[in-house]
C-alpha cells in the first residue's frame, strides 16, 4: 500500500506543478519538453539490474512506442493547459476517468479483460461519461462564457487522448510485448519518442521566433520530470506488491488521485466547484468503484 500511496501523491504533484507554473513565470511548454529528458535519465538510473537500454528498430513495438511518445507529449501539454484554465480537480477527473476508453476497447474490440462485466460494471462506464460532462459544466454567458466554453474542450481532449494512448499501450502489450519485465525499457522508448517530438516542436517555435529559451523553465523541468517518471515507477512497484493485480490497484489509484487532487485544489488554491461539478466528482468515484467492484470486494478473477 505504501507504493500505491506514493504513486498517488506524485501524480498529484504533477498537477500542482502545472498549477504553480504561471505564478512563478514558468514557460509550461518548455518545462514539458525538457521534463522528458529528465524522465529518461531518472528511468535509466532505476532500470533493473541486468537490463540495458537499446533501441531495436527491427521490432514493431519500438515504432509503436516511439509513436506513443508523441501522443504522450501532446496529451501532457493539453493536461497542463487544462489544469491552468479549468483547474486541478476537473483535469484529474478527465485524466483518471479516461480508463473507460481502454476498458471498452478491451471488452468489445480486443475481447480480453479477465472477467465478465455485469450490470453494475456497465453502469459504472455510463456514470464515468456523465461525470466527465458534469465536471466540465459551466454556466457563464456572453464573451467570457464563450471563452470558457472553448476551455471546456481541454479536459474533454485530455479524457480522449489519455484514453487513446492507454488503449494503444494495452494493444501493444497484447500483441507485441513478450514479458512484463520489459516494462521499464518499453517506457523509456516511449519517453524517447516524446523527447524527439518535443525538441522538434521547440526547434520549430524557436526558428519562428515564438519561443526563447528560459533558464527558469529548464529548472522547472526537474520538478516535473522526476515525479513524472517516479509516479509510474512506484505504480509498477505497487502492482508487484499486490501480485500484479491491476484490476485491484488501478481503481484505487484512480480514485485516490481524484480525491487527493480535489482536496489539494480546495485547500491550497481555493478552487470552487459548482453543484454540477461536485456531483460529477462524486459520480467519478462511484463510477470507478462500480467498474471494478468485484476486485475491490475481493471477489474478482484477477488482473
Amino acid at each position: 500500500m505504501f507504493y500505491l500511496i506514493i504513486s498517488i501523491l506524485l501524480s498529484v504533484v504533477l498537477l500542482l506543478n502545472f498549477r504553480l507554473f504561471p505564478r512563478y513565470g514558468v514557460n509550461t511548454f518548455q518545462a514539458i519538453v525538457f521534463n522528458y529528458p529528465v524522465c529518461f535519465l531518472t528511468g535509466y538510473l532505476l532500470m533493473p539490474a541486468g537490463q540495458s537500454f537499446t533501441l531495436d528498430g527491427s521490432q514493431t513495438w519500438t515504432w509503436l512506442a516511439l509513436g506513443l511518445g508523441v501522443g504522450f507529449i501532446i496529451t501532457f501539454i493539453l493536461s497542463g493547459e487544462s489544469t491552468q484554465r479549468m483547474g486541478i480537480t476537473v483535469t484529474s477527473l478527465a485524466n483518471n476517468l479516461s480508463l473507460v476508453v481502454p476498458v471498452c476497447f478491451s471488452l468489445f474490440v480486443f475481447r480480453v479483460g479477465g472477467k465478465t462485466f455485469d450490470g453494475l460494471n456497465y453502469l459504472g462506464l455510463v456514470l464515468a461519461l456523465v461525470a466527465v460532462a458534469l465536471s466540465t459544466f459551466r454556466k457563464d454567458k456572453g464573451v467570457q462564457g464563450r471563452k470558457r466554453g472553448m476551455n471546456v474542450l481541454l479536459p474533454i481532449a485530455v479524457f480522449l487522448l489519455y484514453g487513446a494512448t492507454n488503449t494503444l499501450i494495452n494493444y501493444m502489450n497484447i500483441r507485441y510485448i513478450p514479458s512484463a519485465d520489459k516494462t521499464v525499457v518499453v517506457t523509456l522508448v516511449m519517453v524517447l519518442g516524446a523527447i524527439m517530438a518535443g525538441l522538434l516542436m521547440l526547434a520549430v517555435r524557436l526558428v519562428q521566433g515564438k519561443e526563447k529559451l528560459e533558464v527558469r523553465s529548464l529548472t522547472a523541468a526537474l520538478t516535473l520530470g522526476v515525479p513524472n517518471f517516479l509516479s509510474f515507477y512506484t505504480l509498477l512497484l505497487a502492482l508487484s506488491a499486490f501480485g500484479g493485480n491491476g484490476a485491484f490497484v488501478y481503481p484505487l489509484y484512480n480514485i485516490g488521485v481524484i480525491l487527493v487532487a480535489a482536496l489539494t485544489a480546495a485547500l491550497f488554491f481555493h478552487e470552487r466547484l459548482s453543484t454540477a461539478n461536485k456531483i460529477g466528482l462524486a459520480l467519478a468515484v462511484m463510477a470507478i468503484a462500480l467498474i471494478s467492484w468485484q476486485e475491490l470486494a475481493g471477489l474478482g478473477v484477477g488482473a
